[in-house]
């Protein structure tokens, strides 16, 4: 048992990863944390009241200890009219769109969710997309919180550990999902590169993150010097989880080579199942609007294409580990592949 699983209470060397946007389900949390692993809920596209239910649900089902997401809020420049409109006219359903949400409703939404993980005494919070700000940090610490950081290289890294965090979680190209990065100068870098490079810049733990979906890929990650891992694709297909079926069935079908970084579906870049409308706008990645705008405008086709069993206009995402992944588990079971033992 190393530095960070004592901190975080674990017995096994796996987080499940915080996946947004329905997948992540309190049963599939406490069920990771009951096993000896780490849990995750995910508050990105909850309401306060709706993360709340969640967090009540955790304590129902005796959850020793699990860690909740926030996205930090970030300004990437809100786009015109006409720019809106030229994507309203190429997005199916995009007319039914619900309306964007100020960069101060964003942080209002994002401090809310703070008080709620202090009021809740939640033993464990992590960010992605930026560094979290200040009084945040504070407000977390003071109440006994620690707190976790997505990096997708060194020098974020560097940046989250002046910050306060107490671990970071190094993202490699090989995730499934949105990427964390936050600064513009960060390219997608290999999670086997990245490990040792940020475990030599800073001091304190690391957590890998990418493609990892067995006991080898959680060995050789704890070989380079990483204390832990967050796994979430396999997760994504565990019975506990609340993922579509379809695209539970896309993931079994699909190898390494049939996933891509894409900006399609929120504007920002994720790793999913390439399907028809990623190839049918992969020469307009450059043009997309900025997230969360572009998110709001496809929602609908995402929720269309899920109620029609379509996975031609869902976002299937996956990361390069998904040709090991070829049929339904509970979290038992994963837990036990990943990290055979006692729990």
């Amino acid at each position: 048992m190393n530095e960070l699983m004592n901190m975080l209470s674990m017995t096994k060397p796996i987080i499940q990863a915080p996946m947004a946007g329905g997948a992540t389900t309190p049963s599939l949390a406490a069920a990771v944390s009951k096993a000896g692993g780490l849990g995750s809920l995910a508050s990105g596209y909850l309401k306060s009241d709706q993360l709340e239910k969640q967090l009540n649900h955790m304590r129902q089902c005796g959850a020793r200890a699990f860690q909740v997401n926030l996205f930090v809020p970030g300004a990437e420049g809100e786009p015109s009219e006409r720019e809106v409109q030229r994507w309203k006219d190429m997005i199916p359903y995009a007319d039914e769109a619900g309306t964007f949400t100020s960069i101060d409703d964003e942080w209002k939404d994002f401090d809310q969710k703070v008080d709620l993980l202090v009021e809740h005494r939640v033993q464990v919070c992590s960010f992605t997309f930026d560094l979290p700000p200040e009084h945040a940090v504070m407000k977390l610490k003071a109440a006994g919180c620690r707190l976790l950081g997505t990096a997708c290289s060194v020098e974020e890294a560097v940046l989250l550990e002046e910050r306060g965090m107490d671990a970071v979680i190094v993202q490699g190209a090989e995730a499934g999902g949105h990427r964390g990065a936050f600064l513009p100068s960060t390219r997608a870098v290999g999670l086997m590169s990245l490990i040792p490079q940020t475990v030599d810049r800073i001091g304190i733990p690391v957590i890998a993150a990418g493609g990892i979906t067995e006991e080898r890929g959680v060995r050789a990650a704890l070989a380079l010097g990483a204390q832990s891992v967050q796994v979430g694709t396999a997760f994504l297909v565990c019975k506990e989880s609340g993922t579509h079926p379809v695209h539970k069935e896309q993931i079994f079908q699909a190898s390494a080579s049939d996933t891509k970084l894409t900006k399609v579906f929120s504007g920002k870049e994720a790793r999913g199942i390439v399907n028809a409308w990623m190839e049918e706008n992969e020469k307009r990645e450059q043009e997309v609007l900025p997230y969360p705008y572009f998110n709001t405008l496809t929602k609908p086709m995402r929720q269309h294409a899920a109620k029609q069993n379509d996975p031609s206009h869902m976002s299937l995402w996956a990361g390069q580990g998904v040709g090991s992944l070829g049929e339904e588990e509970n979290v038992d079971e994963l837990m036990e592949r990943l990290w055979p033992g006692m729990s």
